[in-house]
């Protein structure tokens, strides 16, 4: 499938405090984010013009050049008007939504203190797929050969950007193996979330999903674990074993990305999609909606 290139297209992104034409957003090839993946970013939607959760994405977005040693110059304030700016004046409805904070050229070394720091917000078409039918054949998951690191070894509480580099690895892997993605197991070996979104599984009307200690607490895994508790189902956060997957009737993930998408086999391993599943599919594109629109 051909795809326009993300630097040859039209429109406006937010740079540094202002609009600038699209093609015109660019930074310098010795800039240390680049080198050094001193980058965080966040990952949002808009659901009929409107970013959903975009303050707590916002929140996220600064907390993460905190532990990554760096301060953006904007308020979640600042930054929660700058993409519904985007959004706006980009003219999108449905679209994800990019926020991306990093050093720029000043200093070209691992220290890098006195480096400005550059922030902007792109966003592109992006239709929600909420076809419960298609989303109900799932989707099958290879493992990863890549675990996700020690939280003593890496700064597991930030979206940053040198974090993905597994993930980029294990998803090429997975899709060239005939997979739409990969589960990855933590550093000790549990189960721990995919490439790009957290990981539930069901079994006897209870929600199971990992303990979010090496990896981000997703914003959608949150929303999620709160749809659930509205209907009273209950959720345990724990430590879960890869021995026992067979053990689960039902698999699904969540994230921006993703939303809510049933997963059918995981390796050598099972599920079929049904009624929890599909609970959450539907719960989740009601909570997305600009809630004047779902009324």
């Amino acid at each position: 499938m051909s795809v326009l290139p993300f630097d040859q297209r039209d429109g406006f992104i937010w740079m540094n405090g202002s609009l600038v034409p699209w093609r015109e957003a660019k930074l310098h090839v010795l800039s240390h984010g680049l080198h050094y993946a001193s980058c965080v970013f966040e990952g949002e939607r808009a659901y009929g013009g409107q970013i959903f959760k975009s303050t707590e994405h916002s929140e996220r977005f600064r907390n993460s050049a905190n532990v990554l040693d760096f301060e953006i110059p904007y308020s979640v304030a600042e930054l929660d008007a700058a993409k519904q700016l985007v959004v706006d004046k980009n003219n999108f409805t449905d679209c994800y939504v990019r926020p991306v904070a990093w050093r720029g050229s000043e200093m070209m070394a691992v220290a890098a203190q006195n480096s400005t720091i550059n922030t902007a917000i792109a966003v592109w078409p992006w239709p929600s797929m909420f076809n419960v039918a298609e989303k109900m054949k799932g989707i099958r998951l290879d493992i990863a050969e890549y675990r996700r690191p020690d939280p003593r070894t890496a700064p597991t509480a930030a979206k940053a950007a040198g974090l993905y580099m597994i993930c980029t690895i294990s998803k090429h892997r997975a899709e060239r193996r005939g997979y739409a993605d990969a589960m990855m197991l933590d550093w000790q070996g549990r189960v721990a979330e995919c490439t790009g979104a957290n990981i539930f599984f069901a079994v006897d009307g209870v929600l199971h999903t990992p303990i979010a200690d090496c990896f981000l607490d997703g914003i959608t895994r949150r929303t999620v674990i709160e749809l659930a508790r509205r209907r009273g189902i209950e959720v345990i956060e724990r430590r879960i074993q890869p021995e026992e997957l067979p053990n689960f009737e039902e698999c699904f993930l969540t994230g921006t990305g993703a939303e809510v998408t049933p997963v059918s086999e995981i390796g050598p391993y099972t599920f079929k999609p049904g009624a929890l599943s599909r609970t959450f599919v539907e719960d989740y594109s009601a909570e997305v909606r600009p809630k004047q629109q779902a009324a």
